[in-house]
């Protein structure tokens, strides 16, 4: 999330007024994240995030994501889905982007989180792909395997103004993730962006799976070693303790049982999406517009949890 349209009281009370929400009280951005344009918007009957989706996100694939959070929604998982219009439209046009209204999800997020947090948010993670399995909607992953070396390429030596080396470092390691990435495993609808910040707990209670804007078809276990980079390891890359990765993999098998061949592939799907994050991160990094209000990314967190992947093989043994 992250606010980078800005979007005047007068606008958002007319875009509000084709709801049946109430009246306009308060918005406030969301500075967290690097995606969409997010407001915290409160009327005079609820609380809902507003979300203008910027160039990242193709207003052709909103269908796709929407369905996706019906289809959940539907099936009992905590997840927000769009609030229709009185015409039950729900993607709408406002300050010049497609925009949203959804609905919103109580509970925080956890910076650091627990065993019994981490468990409870990959038994999440597995009722989730449980209930897609009946999923029909189909979206290619943009940030998938077959993109890492053109968005390597697009960086380019402008990486090394990061951090010296940087992309000889990263060449290196993305030969060998491709090299080793697996063809034979199970493909499904995932979230693919399952970081502690989009999921919403009261205590170790889940209350909300959200941001579904980087959902895609790929790996279903990808989505799993995508969790286990993101929880496992602090804000600066650095590893927690070892239990939580050791709750996420249990706490997915409680809902949704992994296979030997996808328990096998974890450790180099966590290099992938280690690769992946690194990437995008160093993308955004070197190319966020001044003036944005926007929490940059340290795509160097991401090359410290790559270290620790290649220097611990066995660690989902």
């Amino acid at each position: 999330m992250a606010v980078y349209t800005q979007v005047s009281a007068e606008s958002l009370s007319t875009f509000l007024a084709k709801f049946d929400v109430g009246e306009l009280v308060s918005a406030k951005g969301i500075a967290e994240g690097v995606e969409n344009s997010n407001y915290l918007v409160e009327t005079t009957r609820d609380r809902f995030i507003l979300t203008l989706y910027e160039k990242r996100v193709s207003v052709g694939d909103l269908p796709f994501f929407l369905s996706l959070l019906d289809h959940l929604a539907a099936d009992g998982n905590p997840v927000p889905p769009a609030i229709p219009d009185r015409e039950g439209q729900t993607i709408h046009t406002l300050e010049g982007r497609p925009a949203c209204l959804i609905r919103f999800l109580s509970g925080v997020s956890v910076s650091h989180p627990t065993p019994a947090q981490a468990r409870a948010a990959a038994q999440a993670l597995g009722r989730m792909h449980a209930s897609l399995a009946t999923f029909e909607g189909v979206r290619a992953n943009g940030l998938g395997a077959a993109h890492w070396r053109p968005l390597l390429d697009q960086c380019g030596e402008s990486m090394n103004q990061i951090a010296p080396g940087l992309y000889d470092r990263v060449a290196r390691s993305l030969d060998a993730v491709l090299g080793d990435w697996p063809s034979d495993l199970a493909v499904a609808a995932i979230h693919a962006d399952l970081f502690p910040d989009n999921v919403l707990m009261l205590g170790d209670r889940i209350t909300g799976l959200i941001d579904f804007y980087f959902a895609c078809t790929d790996i279903r276990a990808y989505d799993l070693a995508v969790m286990h980079s993101a929880w496992g390891f602090d804000a600066q890359g650095n590893p927690l303790d070892p239990a939580i990765g050791r709750a996420l993999v249990a706490g997915y098998a409680d809902s949704f049982a992994l296979t030997p061949q996808e328990r096998a592939a974890l450790p180099v799907l966590a290099r992938g999406a280690c690769i992946r994050f690194l990437l995008t991160r160093a993308w955004d990094w070197l190319n966020t517009p001044a003036g944005a209000l926007v929490t940059r990314k340290d795509p160097l967190a991401y090359l410290r949890r790559l270290d620790w992947y290649e220097s611990n093989p066995k660690a989902f043994a």
